[in-house]
């Protein structure tokens, strides 16, 4: 759901403003910022009234900025890998989108909200669809090797022991040991390449904040 009302909310919109951020050259505004900040509160289960610490609200609001800038980077690498999304693709995604709302009127508003109009917001998805694509291009990783997950299972037996169930079997038991240590090892791995392709984005990219 959130992505959903994300697509809503990450309008790509040109505004006379200070902006906040410039990525390789394109702006990020306040307007931009300050729509994606709530949802990201809201993602958190937060509510803007509540943060009467100033330090918590910068630290929160510079995290939010963080989300934004990679976004960009990831459409900006979508267009460099030449992704192109049909439009069959984009309109069932806008269509996915309008049924999370209760009515067309409803949706018809919130398109407004944002600034959107229904192509606009097309375009708007067609760019989502394909940084997404980047994005798992550059995050994909191999299946561990057999011997991989038999040494990630030794390395990790006790913490892998409070995980499993307890068994008179001991081939069961261990077959059940190795299917944790597989599915352990793939999340710190997936974990690893988001960080790197994140790294490596940044590494490429010109990044000004404004003071």
């Amino acid at each position: 759901m959130r992505m959903l009302l994300c697509l809503l909310l990450f309008a790509q919109l040109s505004y006379a403003e200070q902006p906040v951020a410039r990525v390789n050259g394109v702006e990020i505004g306040v307007l931009r910022l300050e729509r994606y900040f709530s949802d990201y509160l809201q993602a958190q289960g937060r509510a803007l009234t509540s943060i009467r610490n100033p330090t918590l609200y910068k630290r929160l609001r510079d995290q939010a900025l963080d989300e934004l800038i990679d976004k960009e980077l990831l459409w900006q690498e979508a267009r460099r890998q030449g992704i192109e999304i049909s439009d069959a693709q984009v309109q069932a995604q806008v269509a996915a989108v309008e049924a999370a709302f209760a009515s067309p009127a409803l949706f018809e508003r919130r398109l407004q909200e944002a600034g959107f109009d229904r192509p606009g917001f097309a375009d708007y998805t067609r760019h989502e669809l394909a940084a997404q694509q980047a994005y798992a291009r550059l995050t994909v990783i191999a299946e561990p090797s057999a011997a991989e997950i038999a040494a990630f299972h030794q390395a990790n037996g006790q913490a892998l022991q409070a995980k499993q169930n307890q068994s008179d079997n001991t081939s069961v038991s261990t077959e059940h040991g190795l299917r944790l240590a597989r599915d352990a090892l793939v999340a710190q791995l997936q974990a690893q390449a988001r960080q790197a392709a994140r790294q490596r984005l940044r590494d490429w990219a010109t990044v000004e904040r404004a003071d």
